[in-house]
Order: structure tokens, then C-alpha cells, then sequence
């Protein structure tokens, strides 16, 4: 059997900009995303904590060490500037690694800099 697993996490970022007219996806600072071993263009899952919306889109790398998270083109309707995310990305595992997973959890501070990575 294969599963669906979060592989990681980036834990309460908040969203720094919102460009209705760029091309649509995340942008998220190139650290965390090396942090939580997400790669630019991988599919990752957005969870608003602040008004509840839930969305896919994929990746796009932005300046490491700026703390940006941008929403940008559809997605920037479902968050403002300030609200705080979640961040997850998925892997396919068969069972025998399932277990094994550990999942990786990026916090950062208000400033969507890396506090710890477990």
C-alpha cells in the first residue's frame, strides 16, 4: 500500500505580501524552504489559520533571508498581509517508510525567520 504523508511543515509564517496579478502560486524564503525540504515548484497545501481557507498551489523561491510569503494571483483572495499560515508538503510512501517518517516542523518568529527546525 502507498500513503500520503506530510514530509513538513512551516508552522505559523505570516503572509508579507499579495500580488493579485503575478503568476499564481506561493512565494516562500528560499531558507525555509531548504529548511522543510520543499523544492520550487513542488505542490505544497496552505491552511489560513486566520480565516479557515485551505488551498494547493506550488512553490516559488524567493529571497532567502527576506522572511517573505507571498500569495499571489488566485491565491492571494484567500489571505492578507499579517494573517498567519501553515505551510504543508506531502509525499507518497509505501507502508514499510510510513513508519519510519519523521516530519520535519519549521516555527519561525514574526518575521518569518527560522526559531527551530524539528
Amino acid at each position: 500500500m502507498t500513503r500520503l504523508m506530510c514530509k513538513s511543515k512551516i508552522h505559523r509564517a505570516r503572509i508579507t505580501k499579495i500580488d493579485l496579478h503575478y503568476e499564481g502560486s506561493i512565494g516562500i524564503d528560499k531558507a525555509l524552504l531548504k529548511a522543510a525540504n520543499i523544492y520550487p515548484g513542488e505542490i505544497v497545501q496552505v491552511v489560513n489559520v486566520d480565516n479557515g481557507s485551505r488551498f494547493e498551489t506550488y512553490a516559488i523561491e524567493e529571497a532567502a533571508g527576506s522572511g517573505v510569503i507571498g500569495l499571489y494571483g488566485a491565491a492571494a483572495h484567500l489571505g492578507k498581509v499579517g494573517e498567519i499560515v501553515i505551510i504543508l508538503s506531502n509525499c507518497l510512501v509505501n507502508d514499510k517508510d510510513a513508519k519510519k517518517l519523521k516530519l520535519i516542523t519549521v516555527k519561525v518568529d514574526n518575521k518569518n525567520h527560522i526559531k527551530s527546525v524539528k
